[in-house]
């Protein structure tokens, strides 16, 4: 079974929420990726997203586009990120999702570049770009490897695009709480409970809601509605704070931990 989906069978018989964390792959270094997703590991995180660095990244924020900045600054190629997951696969089996721009798939060749994926230890992508009205071959290729082809909705997806998303998607739905970019937010958005409802009518995946949440309160008020919650930009914040360190695992580890158990004792 994908570990994406044995994560959150697990959850479910658990009566738990999942705490899906993202962070830049290369930021500041690869062998940095490879210790903290390991600290993530230990710290409760279900699903670890890695972003692959691309040089225009639209959906990202400033914190996010920075990140991808500093991994294509330390090396990073879509290559030496596989080669990061197959070192972390030797020492966890936290499920791993590839949040990656389709220039970057269709550069290598989309067969290839998916069983690259598989034969790394990848479970998932979320490719940023591609919609899944365009995403027949895509999905068929990512069915065939054991992936999870996992889609993005946002509070502007009118009612029938909800259906035809929840249809393709698997793993899980990322419901975009706000409209716009990827960043921290105030404030949580106050429609999140209508959404994650309206969402649930049309799948029974589970929801992870992303995009604003910056601290341990907001993921545990946000926890309350979804099967998990998503942490990018925060935690990539403290990455940079942090970057050049030698406590930066530890002290983002433990930020993240913070995270973790609100989520957890929700």
């Amino acid at each position: 079974m994908n570990r994406i989906v044995e994560r959150f069978a697990r959850l479910r018989e658990q009566r738990q929420k999942g705490f899906v964390v993202y962070i830049g792959a290369g930021d500041p270094n690869l062998e940095a990726t490879r210790q903290l997703a390991l600290a993530f590991d230990q710290a409760g995180v279900d699903v670890l997203e890695l972003g692959v660095p691309f040089s225009d990244p639209l959906a990202d924020g400033l914190v996010n586009q920075l990140a991808a900045q500093r991994g294509l600054e330390s090396g990073t190629t879509p290559p030496k990120v596989l080669e990061t997951v197959a070192a972390i696969r030797r020492d966890s089996a936290v499920p791993i999702v590839l949040y990656v721009y389709f220039n970057i798939l269709h550069k290598r060749g989309l067969k290839q570049f998916i069983a690259d994926c598989a034969q790394a230890g990848v479970d998932g992508l979320l490719v940023l770009d591609l919609p899944p009205e365009e995403s027949d071959n895509y999905e068929a290729l990512m069915r065939a490897a054991g992936l999870c082809n996992i889609y993005l909705m946002a509070p502007t997806t009118p009612e029938d695009r909800m259906e035809l998303i929840a249809k393709r998607a698997s793993g899980f739905i990322y419901y975009v709480s706000r409209e716009g970019v990827t960043g921290m937010q105030a404030k949580i958005s106050g429609t999140i409970g209508d959404m994650t409802r309206k969402i649930r009518a049309h799948t029974p995946l589970p929801i992870a809601v992303g995009f604003g949440i910056s601290n341990p309160e907001q993921a545990r008020t946000v926890a309350q509605f979804a099967e998990a919650i998503v942490v990018g930009s925060a935690i990539v914040n403290q990455i940079a704070e942090h970057g050049k360190s030698p406590e930066l695992v530890r002290r983002v580890g433990e930020f993240v931990k913070s995270l973790s158990v609100a989520v957890k004792s929700t």
